[in-house]
């Protein structure tokens, strides 16, 4: 079990540089000469048709829609695995991470909607701040080696499962588009194909893909975000083989998937999301409501709503530290989780998308996600290099 989670995490680091390059990388040329050209690969229109059937959307949609369907597959395998089997299925594992990604998506909420309560555009981008990034803030846990005892990374890790599970419920009841009773007639008839195929205990992988990917397309046009097939997916994967016990599809799925996510989804998706142009950005931009209540609700919210409910809740007797963990090295991942990036990125996209982008509104949601996981990110480091015990 600890040779799996050793893994897991080493991969996570890894991942988190590359997602690091690939953001920073998309901020470069977006600020460089070739900037044009990156608007224009973005939006290349990919149409595919198939009789009547067609979808048809610019290539940022196919990447936002398409891929992070494919990681959000990826999360609820991952979800699946730790309740039945992994660190989530003890109690006494579930309860301070629970409670303080509560804290830590109502918080940032709240900040960010006092600040933007006036503007009925702004409001919709209140879940924003709500997310965390698991590679990002993974990635620089891990650049502290050693010093980290491993029940503060599991801490983390399943601080952020919560965390993702938050983004589903918000991206499922408040980021839906006009919905289609049609589509979601085909994709409801998907759903109990995958019951009927887990009831018979099918442990075909490549049946369930196939379900799968006809749920995703009939999603797609439902109006309900395209993402959320992936999660309900993964719900229906066996977690274990009815004639081999010992063979897991689940994990083997995840094995298969991790490094595809990693290090091609993920990158793939910054790149694409994250090119922020500064040029004539002032400190105007910095001090509008979007912008300040992501940053305010990232770097502030996030610490304040995940330490302090975890503070209150390790002194009532509902939980307890982390073992080898100090109240200092808490605070600090506690200011970690404030890296939004991947997350913050993708539901800023459904925020301030109407069929068309609010390009101006989106760019202040970027701006402010870029500076308020940036700030967090360096900040937490700090703390975590401050507090954590030093090693020879």
């Amino acid at each position: 079990m600890q040779t799996a989670i050793r893994n897991f995490l080493k991969l996570e680091s890894a991942a988190g540089i590359v997602l690091m390059g690939a953001g920073a990388l998309a901020i470069l040329i977006a600020n460089s000469p070739m900037s044009h050209y990156y608007d224009m690969l973005l939006n290349v229109p990919v149409e595919v048709r198939v009789g009547a059937l067609q979808i048809a959307k610019p290539l940022l949609l196919w990447i936002n829609d398409g891929l992070m369907a494919i990681f959000f597959f990826l999360v609820g395998l991952e979800l699946k695995r730790e309740i039945l089997e992994g660190e989530l299925s003890r109690p006494e594992n579930v309860m301070l991470p629970a409670l303080g990604a509560i804290g830590g998506i109502v918080v940032p909420v709240g900040i960010y909607v006092a600040l933007n309560l006036e503007d009925p555009g702004a409001m919709r981008g209140w879940a924003i701040p709500a997310a965390t990034d698991i590679a990002f803030s993974l990635g620089i846990l891990m650049l502290l080696g050693r010093r980290v005892p491993v029940s503060l990374k599991i801490f983390l890790v399943s601080l952020a499962i919560f965390d993702d599970i938050g983004a589903v419920v918000i991206i499922a009841i408040f980021y839906t588009a006009d919905l289609s009773t049609t589509a979601l007639l085909f994709a409801g008839a998907c759903l109990l194909f995958l019951t009927y195929l887990a009831w018979r205990g099918v442990s075909s992988i490549s049946t369930y893909m196939l379900i799968g990917l006809v749920m995703w397309i009939a999603v797609v046009k439902s109006g309900v975000h395209a993402t959320l097939a992936g999660v309900a997916l993964a719900g229906f994967i066996p977690m274990r083989d009815k004639r081999e016990p010992s063979v897991s599809p689940v994990r083997e799925l995840e094995n298969d998937l991790h490094q595809v996510v990693a290090f091609g989804v993920l990158p793939v998706f910054a790149f694409a999301n994250a090119g922020v142009s500064f040029r004539g950005v002032g400190l105007h931009d910095l001090a509008h409501p979007i912008p300040l209540g992501i940053v305010a609700g990232l770097f502030i919210g996030k610490q304040i709503g995940i330490f302090l409910t975890c503070w209150l809740a390790i002194k009532l007797g509902f939980a307890r530290l982390p073992d080898g963990a100090s109240w200092g090295s808490l605070y600090g991942v506690a200011i970690l989780a404030g890296v939004g990036f991947t997350m913050s990125l993708f539901i800023g996209g459904l925020a301030f998308d109407n069929g068309t982008m609010d390009v101006q509104l989106l760019f202040n949601a970027r701006l402010g996600i870029i500076l308020g996981s940036l700030l967090s990110g360096i900040v937490g480091y700090l703390v975590l290099h401050k507090t954590l015990p030093r090693h020879d």
